[in-house]
């Protein structure tokens, strides 16, 4: 309840004295209403909330020291001043009692009419200030009872807790009162690695009562959280050191968002470096290609090609291979541009699943053959049919396979299958016994860019952008992605399932897919590339140059093959599969029969990181793909 700020009740029994308080207050402008009993003045107390009551002490019910007490024991009128007059108690007792009854002050007959008015204005500013300062503490709660941080006040040196916000409760799950019982008690959420920090700061309270920290705590949902805790000093009108206001937020969300951020800065920085090793990747080839049919050399003694017309055929389907390649790679980012602007469009129509698990596997085909793998393929008897874009779907499958057949090791089992789900869903299955995922990884593999943690040269294999877009095709056709995998070195089960449109008559199965064979032969030089287009055409350019050549894909060879050809240079590609080229390195140098071999590092990294870590592992030489003729030469001949 609002107080009148010029409204004064004048309660006095007494007919003359009633009317002279009147007229001496209404001549200093304020307003005035009368009461004549105790009762009638609770009333009008209760309904008009009066600034001010002038209360004579003896009325005819009741006494007025009684009125004052009930005025001010109702919170709604507390804060009307009580002024005590009395004609008949004006002993030092009488006033006593009549202040410790609750008035505001207390005045005896006979008053004269300039000390009343002084008494009641000097009440009134009184009054005005404590409204002041009961607004202000009521806007200052309000802030603080409706804001998510926790505002807390401590006295100093004590350390006893003077406020703290109902956001405590929330952010720290303690009870406000149990912490002034105990006000170091919020020490015990801290987490254990950040408490003896917290702890020795708040020790310094007294000589350093300001801080700017974040530290984590346990959340009453039993969750670490993070929070921000700022400190303050708050001084007395002597510049003294007091209190101390804190306040505390929640930046969970915050840390999380950064988290986020780096790890895209993370992603955005390994696509980066991937992207130049798989642009780098088909170049190597492509200029040594170039460079063998710009030969005239007819490269006799050659062990590698049998004629100067042979191995220029051969270059040209390597520089159309690897050219395939990389419009492939940019087709990939094509497409990632395309869905995250909205913009990719379906050519639906009615799919034969069967024939959009053929040309996937027509797709892959090369690299299972090339890496001889064991292709198991399951189609129902009925024909399956879904409603979507037999490119974009064969394309998904195709990369799902691709990728089977690239993260598992040679001879690796392969298979796909279809099978129905209620006959509302169908399935395609790709599963491997390859590298698998660690459980970690699986809930990010299907992000833009990801890759799992491999060693470096190695792992980042693709762009990290193949399941994103193979995940996002699906979406757009009604279905959706999944992995499921046992662990690192357990394989992979990648599940592709769609609204199924209908079955028909049944459908002779695919025939199983028999991997070819490859290898290699050599001499002098010896070349250890498991990009076999890159080592053959290094091989042939190599041979025009006069160099003798032996070639491998398989590390597990280097040794055997360095002892039967005993070749000078050993040109090895850092990022073979299931082997650390550093660490082939480093066992070479360890052999005393390899000691005079030259050791030359050819990657797709080219970071002064990784050249120092390939100069660490004991390579002479470091080349980045695709190396120059004569950097090559001279990383050969040292």
């Amino acid at each position: 309840m609002k107080a009148n700020s010029t409204l004064i009740l004048n309660v006095d029994d007494n007919d003359g004295a009633r009317y002279a308080k009147n007229r001496i207050l209404r001549g200093a402008g304020f307003e005035v209403v009368e009461a004549t009993n105790g009762t009638d003045a609770l009333e009008m107390v209760k309904r008009l909330c009066p600034a001010l009551v002038l209360l004579d002490v003896k009325l005819p019910d009741i006494n007025g020291i009684e009125v004052c007490r009930r005025i001010k024991a109702n919170p709604e009128s507390a804060m009307v001043l009580v002024l005590q007059t009395s004609a008949a108690l004006t002993g030092r007792a009488d006033k006593i009692r009549g202040l410790e009854g609750g008035a505001d002050n207390y005045l005896a007959a006979p008053i004269e009419a300039d000390e009343l008015i002084a008494n009641v204005n000097a009440l009134l500013r009184m009054r005005q200030t404590q409204v002041q300062l009961r607004d202000s503490e009521e806007r200052f709660r309000q802030i603080t009872d409706n804001i998510d941080d926790v505002f807390w006040m401590f006295a100093v040196p004590e350390g006893d807790l003077v406020y703290v916000s109902p956001a405590y409760s929330a952010i720290w799950g303690g009870n406000a009162e149990d912490l002034r019982q105990r006000p170091e008690a919020w020490l015990e959420a801290v987490h254990p690695d950040d408490r003896e920090r917290i702890a020795g700061r708040w020790r310094q309270l007294q000589q350093a009562p300001h801080y700017d920290d974040e530290f984590r705590i346990l959340g009453p949902d039993g969750r670490t959280h993070w929070v921000r805790d700022r400190l303050f000093a708050v001084r007395n009108a002597r510049g003294e050191v007091y209190r101390v206001a804190r306040v505390t937020s929640d930046i969970t969300a915050r840390k999380e968002m950064e988290a986020l951020l780096r790890a895209a800065d993370r992603n955005k920085n390994q696509f980066l470096a991937t992207l130049a090793h798989e642009l780098r990747n088909p170049l190597s080839p492509i200029r040594n290609a170039a460079a063998l049919l710009g030969s005239s050399s007819d490269g006799v003694g050659n062990s590698v090609g049998n004629s100067s017309a042979e191995r220029q055929a051969r270059a040209r389907e390597v520089i159309t291979r690897q050219v395939d390649h990389l419009a492939h790679l940019v087709d990939d980012l094509l497409d990632v541009a395309r869905i995250s602007e909205g913009k990719i469009v379906l050519r639906t129509e009615e799919v034969d699943l069967g024939a959009v698990v053929a040309q996937a596997i027509e797709t892959a085909g090369p690299l299972i053959a090339a890496r001889n793998h064991h292709l198991d393929v399951r189609l129902p008897g009925p024909q399956v049919w879904v409603m979507g874009d037999p490119v974009r779907l064969a394309q998904s499958v195709g990369n799902l396979l691709h990728n089977a057949a690239k993260f598992t090791p040679k001879g690796g089992d392969l298979s796909v299958s279809v099978s129905l789900v209620e006959n509302e869903r169908v399935q395609i299955a790709v599963r491997d016994n390859g590298i698998g995922i660690a459980e970690d990884n699986l809930p990010r593999i299907f992000g833009m860019f990801a890759q799992v943690d491999v060693p470096p040269d190695r792992a980042p294999e693709g762009l990290g952008i193949g399941l994103s877009l193979v995940s996002h095709l699906l979406e757009l056709h009604g279905g959706h992605l999944s992995a499921q995998s046992p662990g690192i070195g357990m394989g992979s089960t990648f599940t592709v399932e769609l609204p199924l449109l209908r079955v028909s008559a049944p459908q002779a199965s695919l025939d199983h897919c028999q991997p070819s064979e490859q290898g290699g032969s050599g001499m002098r030089v010896l070349l250890v590339d498991d990009n076999v287009d890159a080592m053959e055409m290094m091989g042939f350019l190599l041979a025009e140059m006069g160099y003798e050549t032996c070639t491998t894909s398989d590390a597990a060879q280097i040794e055997e093959l360095a002892l039967r050809h005993k070749p000078q240079v050993i040109v090895l590609d850092i990022g073979l599969p299931g082997i650390d080229g550093y660490e082939v390195a480093r066992r070479i140098k360890r052999n005393p029969a390899f000691s005079d071999i030259r050791l030359v590092a050819h990657t797709g990294y080219g970071s002064p990181e990784d050249r120092k870590r390939a100069m660490d592992a004991g390579f002479d030489a470091h080349l980045v793909k695709p190396a120059e003729l004569p950097d090559l030469e001279r990383a050969l001949k040292g």
